[in-house]
């Protein structure tokens, strides 16, 4: 068994994922305070939830998250911690235990299927023009930063992939899908499938229907 104290959220981290948080609940300033009482380097599940809410506790949750590392922490007034962390690999949930006194989850890595397919480098640079070619469109409407469609991926087949599924504009449902892939291939069929719909619809929102 590998316990690993959770932190399920409405929302997915992928691999080379960042995430910042803002731990304010008494049941996670325990997790904090127990991952600063140990030796290893503070890692800890992350988890979508798919039903429920983050407070409180008696939500539903997926059962493939990622490994969280705290890159940064800072204590801030009133017990709270800001938190950066970045997302290292996956992890399937084995079985939850109570949450006493916060989520903890018998754990096991796993790690995406390699391919050694010869298109693969083909495959990755397409997709990786058309996530900017779409963040370019979604930068039009003002939906997100001009800088964020000039991000590089890593040079690594199977990181790139997370990369791409992280930079994408999808909706936390489509990220599950992609976090749930079993490897590169696979991950870039989902990928493609996806932005296909978006691009309509921030087409259609641009009032733009011809391809570019």
């Amino acid at each position: 068994m590998t316990l690993m104290p959770m932190f399920p959220l409405g929302m997915v981290l992928l691999p080379g994922g960042v995430l910042p948080l803002h731990v304010f609940e008494p049941r996670y300033q325990q997790m904090v305070f127990d991952l600063l009482e140990r030796d290893d380097i503070p890692e800890f599940g992350q988890v979508l939830i798919t039903r429920g809410t983050e407070t409180g506790g008696n939500d539903q949750r997926a059962e493939v998250g990622t490994v969280a590392r705290v890159l940064d922490m800072e204590a801030v007034p009133g017990g709270r911690y800001a938190l950066m962390t970045v997302g290292t690999r996956r992890i399937r949930v084995n079985d939850w235990l109570a949450d006493d006194p916060y989520p903890q989850a018998d754990v096991e890595e796993w790690p995406d299927e390699q391919s050694d397919d010869p298109a693969l480098p083909d495959r990755l640079h397409a997709s990786h023009r058309r996530v900017r070619d779409v963040l370019g469109l979604a930068a039009e409407l003002g939906d997100v930063s001009d800088a964020v469609a000039d991000t590089e991926i890593s040079e690594d087949p199977v990181e790139a992939t997370h990369h791409l599924a992280t930079l994408a504009p999808v909706g936390e449902a489509d990220r599950y899908r992609l976090l749930t892939a079993p490897g590169p291939i696979q991950r870039l069929d989902v990928l493609d499938d996806v932005l296909d719909d978006i691009e309509a619809v921030l087409r259609f929102r641009l009032g733009d229907t011809e391809p570019r």
